[in-house]
C-alpha cells in the first residue's frame, strides 16, 4: 500500500475525535469519604474549574454549638473539563473515579449545574435530601431555579422543592413557593394498566 492508501484507510466520517475530546463539560467526580474539600482545594491548585456546593449545619456538642460547612452532595465534586484533560482530575488524591457507565465518564447537563449554582448564589436555604425516584414532579416557573424540575414537598407549613441529579443519585431540598411552580404533565404511558 502507498502512504496515501494508509492515510485514507483510517478516515472515518463524523465529527473529528479531537473536537469531541476538546469540549469542556461538567462531570461528577466521586471522592473518597470526607475528601470533598481537599479534592476541591487540589483542583483549584491545578486550575481546574470545579464546583463544591456547601450548606451550613449546626452541630451541638456538650459544651458548645458549631456551624459546619458540609458538602451538599456528600462524596461528589463537580468538575468542568475536556475529556482529554481527565487525567488531571483523576490523579488528584482523594478522587476515586469520574461518574459514568462502563468506565466511561458521562457529562452532566450544563443547565442543571448552572441552575444549582444560581440558586445557591441567591441565598436559598438548601440541605441534602434523600434521593427520590417516585412522586409528582413540578417545574419551577420563576426565580433562579426557573426551568428546573423536582418534587414538591410540604414541610412545617412551607414548601420544599427536591431536585434530583439522576446520574449520581443524589437530591437537594430547597425552599420554594408553591405559586412559583407548575405541575409537569405525566406521560401518556404512566396511567394504570387497564384490562
Amino acid at each position: 500500500m502507498t502512504d496515501n492508501a494508509f492515510a485514507n484507510a483510517g478516515a472515518i466520517s463524523g465529527p473529528p475525535l479531537r473536537s469531541v475530546c476538546a469540549e469542556a463539560q461538567w462531570y461528577a467526580a466521586y471522592t473518597c469519604a470526607n475528601h470533598e474539600k481537599r479534592v476541591a482545594e487540589q483542583l483549584g491548585v491545578r486550575a481546574v474549574e470545579h464546583f463544591l456546593p456547601l450548606y451550613s449545619s449546626v452541630r451541638r456538642w456538650k459544651d458548645r454549638r458549631v456551624i459546619l460547612e458540609l458538602p451538599l452532595f456528600p462524596g461528589y465534586v463537580f468538575v468542568r473539563m475536556a475529556m482529554r484533560d481527565r487525567l488531571q482530575v483523576q490523579t488528584v488524591p482523594g478522587v476515586a473515579r469520574l461518574v459514568g457507565f462502563d468506565g466511561t465518564p458521562v457529562a452532566l447537563p450544563d443547565e442543571e449545574i448552572g441552575a444549582l449554582r444560581a440558586s445557591l448564589g441567591s441565598e436559598l436555604k438548601a440541605e441534602p435530601h434523600p434521593y427520590l425516584t417516585a412522586g409528582r414532579r413540578v417545574r419551577v416557573k420563576t426565580g433562579p431555579l426557573a426551568g428546573m424540575e423536582g418534587v414538591l414537598l410540604r414541610r412545617k407549613g412551607s414548601f420544599r422543592l427536591v431536585i434530583s441529579i439522576g446520574l449520581i443519585q443524589r437530591s437537594v431540598a430547597v425552599d420554594a413557593d408553591a405559586a412559583d411552580v407548575e405541575a409537569v404533565p405525566l406521560p401518556a404511558w404512566s396511567g394504570k394498566y387497564r384490562r
